[in-house]
């Protein structure tokens, strides 16, 4: 039995929330269920628009598909949601420029399959706490390169800037991992509105707190918030057995 808690908030600094949360954990297609975070960007609500919409792209595809692997599936929905932002940002002047990140997983038994696009994160906690994605990122791109160490990159002034989204360019291919769950497991999604504003230890030390899933997603953001509130705030969280702690 699958478990899940999703919760966003505007955050301190923001006139705006420009994330976006959804959970299933009904079947969506061929996915047994669906857990997504996006962090959109553009212009007045350019931004929240996109988000919302590549979800819910996302969502409508994935119903209409009868075959085909969690990988397959998920990457014909997310090709599919960056054409129809494309589509609407040419539509429309006020959404021109219009792009989101997007985080989304699917667990089947103890398989999670993830996709990436951008810099929003999906982590495992276990015994510690593991970053399964990759950032597209500039920093990434420095700390790869040698060019800078990962120590520095939490406060380096391009840190927002990312180097893949959906809407960005005329086709998108997401990065994807796989992963084998234990059973105590808690996979965290979330936006940079939390990654910015918590280390990974910080994190870790909320998620390993004896609360069930909604009161660790509180408190995460409550953290986010206490160290800044920056941006604004996305967090979901899923478990594969069916204790809520």
């Amino acid at each position: 039995m699958v478990k899940a808690y999703s919760i966003t908030d505007i955050g301190k600094k923001r006139t705006r929330n420009q994330d976006y949360v959804f959970t299933s954990l009904l079947p969506l297609g061929q996915l047994p269920n669906l857990f997504m975070v996006a962090d959109g960007m553009g212009g007045h609500n350019a931004g929240g628009f996109a988000s919302k919409f590549a979800v819910e792209s996302i969502m409508e595809t994935l119903g209409q598909q009868e075959n085909g692997s969690p990988k397959e599936c998920l990457l014909k929905a997310i090709r599919i949601a960056n054409y129809q932002i494309r589509q609407k940002a040419n539509e429309d002047a006020s959404m021109e420029g219009m792009g989101t990140t997007l985080v989304a997983a699917s667990l089947n038994g103890n398989i999670l399959t993830v996709a990436n696009v951008g810099d929003s994160r999906l982590y495992v906690m276990g015994e510690s706490i593991r970053q399964i994605t990759v950032d597209h990122s500039l920093v990434e791109e420095m700390i790869r390169n040698g060019v800078i160490a990962r120590e520095q990159a939490r406060n380096h002034p391009d840190k927002n800037i990312i180097t893949k989204a959906l809407g960005a360019e005329a086709d998108v291919v997401p990065d994807f991992f796989e992963v084998v769950l234990q059973p105590e497991d808690i996979v965290l999604l979330c936006s940079d509105g939390v990654s910015n504003m918590l280390t990974d230890k910080e994190m870790g030390e909320i998620l390993i707190q004896g609360n069930n899933l909604e009161e660790k997603a509180r408190k995460l953001v409550e953290a986010a918030n206490e160290n800044g509130g920056k941006d604004n705030i996305a967090v979901v969280l899923v478990k594969m057995s069916g204790e809520d702690k």
